[in-house]
């Protein structure tokens, strides 16, 4: 071994590598200073920060709506007390059956009324209540109201007074006109007639009445006295033929 030392080539030898300072990583404080202004910012600032809660989502169509979406869909899955009121009474609808009674008798033929006035013609009709004179209690007994008509027979040209009362049109005067009748005038009345019928047959058989007729007003009772001893003047000379 020489005493001289062989000093590098600094040609061709590379120079030593200079180790470099380790720069410690700032990121953790920094991340801690962060974390403690975090932490170190006032209560207020903390309070202030927005709020997520079912109700800021109601305001753009959150939570509520889809709580309202369930109540719906429990509505329509539940029916109402009407909607079920309306379902029963369909239903029952449906189940009564469709019965169709047939008459048991039809009638196919129209049946006519005989009156007995088929012969007759109309020459006066009047509206009137018509009395009757009770024996036994010896009052005035009212018989009923409606048309008073004098009815001249087609064929024998007699006139004979009917008249039935309303609704029932049941018959509570009938007889002839004959000569011996007088209209006289009933006490305090200007509209009020009384006569004798010797035979009047309203009841079925001919029975003696008293009978006493009052109109609306005094006219109409002096019309039916003209048209009354008219008919009186005809039959007279009709039962002198006889």
């Amino acid at each position: 071994m020489s005493d001289t030392e062989t000093k590098p080539d600094p040609t061709t030898t590379a120079p030593p590598e200079e180790k470099k300072e380790e720069v410690p990583a700032t990121t953790e404080p920094e991340a801690e200073t962060k974390q403690g202004e975090t932490t170190d910012k006032p209560a207020a600032e903390q309070e202030a920060k927005p709020v997520t809660s079912d109700s800021v989502f109601s305001m753009f169509g959150g939570g509520p709506k889809k709580e309202k979406k369930e109540e719906a869909e429990d509505d329509q899955a539940e029916p109402s007390g009407s909607s079920k009121k309306k379902e029963s009474e369909e239903a029952d609808v449906e189940a009564e059956p469709d019965v169709d009674f047939e008459p048991v008798y039809r009638l196919t033929e129209k049946v006519e009324i005989k009156t007995n006035e088929e012969l007759e013609e109309q020459v006066f009709k009047m509206r009137a209540k018509l009395f009757k004179f009770d024996t036994d209690s010896r009052e005035w007994k009212e018989r009923g109201t409606g048309d008073v008509r004098l009815l001249k027979h087609k064929e024998n040209h007699k006139t004979r007074l009917v008249m039935r009362r309303d609704k029932t049109h049941k018959v509570c005067a009938n007889h002839y006109i004959v000569p011996d009748m007088k209209l006289s005038p009933n006490v305090g009345s200007d509209r009020s007639w009384v006569w004798n019928a010797a035979a009047d047959v309203s009841e079925g058989e001919p029975e003696a009445q008293t009978l006493a007729i009052r109109f609306a007003n005094s006219e109409n009772a002096n019309l039916f006295k003209e048209a009354f001893e008219k008919a009186q003047e005809e039959n007279e000379k009709l039962f002198n033929k006889q």
